[in-house]
């Protein structure tokens, strides 16, 4: 996989809470540098993204939905959704309620994320976070499920904000639930370029990481995330 190839496939993260504008700013030049397939940032910093990118089409602006926790309602989901698709987001990366999830809630899960789905239709690409760290394979397999179940565009395995990141053998096991037709994405720990190729390798469509700079370089990052 050539340089270009790596790079189309990561979304280009900043989510830590002391971002300022100027970083946001330098993401987004970066990744309109390097052609990264979006920039992922928190929804209050979704317009400063959008207006160094707006000229630059073959780089998304991506968001995060009920993030870290997952632990709001569908409505404020679909709220902030809305709100960040109005600020340019086209991408929007949703959290599940891993605690109705665990409850066996499956009905109350696949109804937050669909509220998601419904909300950003027509205008945003859902990815759906699962937080794979806090589950069984088995409350794995039932979230991509009521993933896809839902309409949600791809699935994914963490935050980076919990107890820990993407495996490779949790990508093996998503992609193989999901099926060819819906995308999933690695996010959480792909800091080298041996992570990334067995991420790839196991399934991956899509690499979250605050590291793409260094991956697209061929180096190693100490990035957390």
């Amino acid at each position: 996989m050539n340089t270009e190839q790596i790079a189309r496939l990561i979304d280009h993260t900043l989510l830590k809470p002391d971002a300022t504008r100027d970083a946001i700013v330098r993401l987004a030049e970066e990744a309109k540098q390097h052609h990264f397939a979006s920039v992922c940032v928190n929804p209050a910093n979704v317009k400063t993204a959008y207006e160094v990118l707006k000229d630059t089409p073959d780089v998304k602006v991506c968001t995060v939905i009920g993030f870290p926790l997952g632990a709001s309602t569908p409505e404020a989901k679909a709220f902030e959704t809305q709100d960040a698709i109005a600020n340019g987001a086209t991408e929007v990366d949703t959290v599940i309620n891993v605690g109705a999830l665990k409850d066996k809630l499956d009905e109350l899960v696949e109804r937050d994320i669909r509220a998601v789905v419904e909300a950003a239709k027509g205008k945003a690409l859902v990815k759906v976070i699962i937080e794979t760290c806090l589950l069984t394979d088995e409350e794995k397999v039932r979230a991509c499920e009521l993933s896809v179940r839902a309409g949600a565009d791809f699935v994914k395995t963490s935050t980076g904000f919990s107890t820990g990141g993407a495996t490779a053998a949790d990508i093996a096991l998503m992609r193989k639930t999901v099926g060819p037709d819906v995308g999933v994405k690695a996010s959480g720990g792909v800091r080298s370029a041996e992570d990334f190729a067995a991420m790839v390798q196991a399934g991956a469509s899509r690499i979250g990481t605050s590291s793409g700079i260094a991956l697209v370089k061929g180096e190693q990052s100490n990035s957390a995330y």
